[in-house]
């Protein structure tokens, strides 16, 4: 088949690579700085500072196509010239109109990193973690005029690992999208006769995340919540650690086993650059690499740790 991917990021380069190792045909692309800059803009950034998805392109020889938006006459006239089979979306913002959903011949697909209806919206990876999920997927779907809720094509199950964080995690379900696209869209045919309406019963919208929820509430959490929140979170939002209207970031975290059956949500040990806090089940959270927020100097969250702080 002829195919149009529309996407940056990760998902993007990886639904990109699974399909040049297939026998499938990339015939344009179309990615993120296009809406984000102006033409004089964007041309000094791809001359001086190319990001990572425009030196993927060029590495790959693939035909970059030039528009403002999806759904602008420029862009409608470029795929019409170029007549694909499908268009393919890997992380994409914009609303398709329908006008645009309807130049392809097969449509157009959206590649989503869960097993939809569940999660819908912007970034699962972080959410499943959040909710204690065992396994999340991929999926395929047709696209609509909606976010996330056209008839699936295909689904692959991806495990979380206890360990995961929503930056490892995000790495799997990318691998999968690898690893899978190409069969995805063989007998495609098929495949569309055989499509999976969405049960609208079982969806479920996940909204961003609020900025309250990185900040750490060591009296109504366990450990476990905590540490789940901060993997959960990582790479998109740090978390911070309150204390007496100051605020603390820190670069890792380790749950100590033992009970300490007092002082929940207070700092019970210190070192130069670490910190022990009592948790709502009694366990105690090590935070290490401490920075003082309010200065963000190193020195500086030393000398708080050893002379203003009491544990």
């Amino acid at each position: 088949m002829k195919i149009v991917i529309i996407g940056y990021g990760e998902l993007f380069r990886a639904a990109v690579s699974g399909l040049l190792c297939s026998e499938h045909q990339i015939i344009g692309v179309f990615t993120q700085d296009n809406i984000l800059f102006n033409p004089v803009k964007k041309f000094f950034y791809r001359l001086f500072y190319p990001n990572s998805d425009y030196a993927f392109i060029k590495s790959h020889n693939l035909k970059l196509i030039s528009a403002n938006s999806v759904n602008s006459k420029n862009f409608r006239n470029k795929i019409n010239q170029l007549n694909p089979d499908i268009i393919i979306t890997a992380s994409w913002g914009e609303k398709f109109d329908k006008e645009t959903i309807n130049i392809p011949k097969f449509g157009c697909i959206n590649i989503h990193p869960s097993m939809l209806p569940k999660y819908r919206g912007p970034n699962p990876y972080l959410q499943v973690i959040l909710n204690k999920e065992i396994t999340t997927g991929i999926t395929f779907h047709l696209m609509d005029t909606n976010y996330d809720t056209g008839a699936i094509i295909y689904q692959k199950e991806v495990k979380i690992l206890p360990e995961d964080t929503g930056d490892s995690l995000k790495h799997r379900c990318c691998d999968a999208v690898r690893n899978n696209i190409a069969f995805a869209f063989n007998n495609f045919d098929e495949k569309l006769e055989n499509k999976i309406k969405q049960d609208e019963k079982n969806a479920s919208y996940q909204k961003r995340i609020n900025l309250s929820e990185t900040v750490l509430d060591f009296k109504n959490e366990t450990a476990e919540e905590i540490s789940r929140r901060i993997r959960a979170l990582y790479p998109w939002y740090d978390c911070f650690i309150p204390y007496k209207n100051e605020f603390f970031s820190f670069k890792r975290h380790k749950i100590i086993g033992e009970n300490y059956q007092t002082d929940i949500g207070k700092p019970i040990k210190k070192t130069k650059e670490s910190v022990y806090i009592v948790c709502k089940d009694h366990k105690i959270i090590e935070f290490k690499e401490l920075l003082w927020l309010r200065f963000k100097n190193r020195l500086l969250t030393k000398f708080y740790l050893k002379y203003i702080l009491k544990v």
